[in-house]
């Protein structure tokens, strides 16, 4: 316990000596929400890395790598990065250059402030607050591990830890650490890989006694069950927000191009690590155990203590990463969407900053309530991923690239793909739910708005070819 102790005061010691540094040094709301849009390259690949690497890396996808193989990063890992990189070889450029805070604030500036209500209210607490939740769950496993925390103590004691370090120094704050975390956490992943072929007997051995669907692409779930879940996994990385705001935070559409490309070849390789080390675990882990206890084994019950406290660090700073970075996501749609559009457009800095403090609060309060409700990482991150996709990607690609869609036909789709998501499981119908979502949001945006006019709200452009004339004010920021 000595160890993990040191390890632990010093890593929250520097986390929280840099919040403290930015509590002083942040003195706007464009500051703390979205980091001035000034951030350079290497810090936007750490962040984008870190982001990327939460619980579902350390915890989820070793675990899934345990259950049914390599052909897990095919169907989660695989299409979430291929999506991703799809977001920034496209859209990188042209959304950095409107110079937004959220995915919302797109709709918002297209089809006027009321429409921003839909995407905003579920960025910020469908898909925020849970993801936050698993964080605090997987940091409560941690001080369990670690410290024979209670469930309940640990849950607290995350949440505090999580609060302060956020409400003290904002988005610059977490994108540096980030940055800084992104080497520690790779540390720890592949330190755990190595240990993990050392139990598993060597690589030759670990090959030979595998089955083989273990280790193919389709394993034994075959090509149409993983092709189905990847689509109900990749398409939401068109339009996750945590890395919309690394790409509205750089500092030239040139930077958030270029460093989104390093940072997700990087990810994609490290990814690959965790399944792998589900798949050895196999060899020397009890068949019967949780999936989602299997990182948790070998690293408190196999590791010297020297060693699984690095890895234990590596896991918290992904955890803490995924956590700052969902609590500022709701944070700014709550300060951005909903407050200053609908409720106070003329708030001066002082208000803007307080209330992006309480939004912090709000979305942490709601993360820990949730995180007493969670039974299953995976499939809870599923349903969220999956609602928020069939509801907004292809309004996102209307926007871009249709001038003639309407806000009527935007808001229709919106609302009528949700519910069928929603409602869909419970009819027990053979057809998957992820097709049905995209197909009802597809047909009712184009016929809705072909038979609806732009209402006078509207600023009727395709944003992947004209920008917004908030954009045409800032073009020496831009490209």
């Amino acid at each position: 316990m000595g160890w993990y102790i040191g390890y632990f005061l010093v890593y929250f010691g520097l986390l929280f000596a840099m919040g403290f540094w930015y509590f002083f040094k942040v003195k706007s709301s464009d500051d703390y929400l979205i980091a001035g849009w000034s951030m350079g390259f290497w810090p936007i690949v750490g962040t984008i890395i870190s982001t990327f690497c939460g619980a579902a890396v350390f915890i989820g996808w070793v675990g899934m790598g345990f259950t049914v193989g390599m052909s897990g990063f095919f169907k989660f890992a695989l299409p979430a990065y291929l999506f991703t990189l799809l977001l920034i070889v496209l859209f990188a450029k042209p959304l950095r250059r409107q110079r937004l805070y959220t995915l919302a604030d797109l709709f918002s500036e297209r089809f006027g402030d009321k429409l921003g209500i839909f995407p905003s209210v579920l960025s910020a607490f469908i898909y925020s607050v849970p993801t936050l939740a698993l964080q605090i769950v997987g940091m409560s496993t941690v001080f369990t591990l670690a410290f024979d925390m209670s469930f309940n103590t640990g849950v607290i004691f995350s949440f505090a830890l999580i609060l302060g370090f956020t409400i003290l120094g904002g988005l610059p704050a977490t994108i540096i650490t980030d940055a800084i975390q992104s080497i520690i956490l790779v540390i720890g992943i592949v330190a755990l890989f190595i240990a993990s072929i050392f139990y598993g007997g060597g690589v030759q051995e670990i090959l030979q006694s595998t089955p083989s669907d273990y280790l193919t692409p389709f394993g034994q779930e075959g090509v149409s069950a993983v092709l189905i879940y990847a689509l109900s996994v990749g398409p939401f990385y068109l339009i996750w927000q945590s890395t919309w705001q690394r790409i509205f935070a750089s500092k030239s559409a040139e930077v958030a191009q270029k460093a989104g490309i390093t940072a997700v070849i990087i990810a994609t390789l490290i990814s690959l690590l965790p399944y792998s080390i589900g798949v050895i675990a196999r060899q020397y882990v009890p068949a019967d155990i949780n999936p989602d206890l299997v990182f948790s084994y070998v690293t408190v019950e196999l590791l010297p203590p020297a060693l699984g406290g690095i890895i234990l660090v590596g896991l918290l700073s992904a955890l803490m990463t995924g956590a700052d970075s969902f609590i500022l996501q709701g944070s700014s749609n709550l300060t951005q969407d909903l407050y200053a559009r609908l409720i106070k457009p003329d708030a001066n800095e002082k208000q803007m900053m307080a209330v992006s403090r309480w939004s912090v609060v709000i979305i942490s309060v709601l993360g820990l309530i949730v995180a007493y409700n969670i039974t299953n990482i995976i499939s809870m991150y599923q349903w969220a991923l999956r609602l928020s996709a069939v509801t907004l990607v292809f309004p996102f690609l209307a926007v871009m690239f249709w001038r003639g869609v309407t806000a009527k036909g935007t808001f229709v789709s919106m609302i009528l793909a949700a519910t069928v998501t929603i409602v869909w499981p419970y009819l027990k119908s053979p057809i998957d739910v992820t097709l049905v979502g995209f197909s009802v949001s597809f047909i009712t945006l184009v016929i809705v708005s072909l038979f609806t006019s732009h209402s006078r709200t509207e600023r009727v452009k395709a944003v992947y070819y004209e920008d917004f004339e908030r954009a045409r004010k800032n073009l020496h920021d831009s490209a």
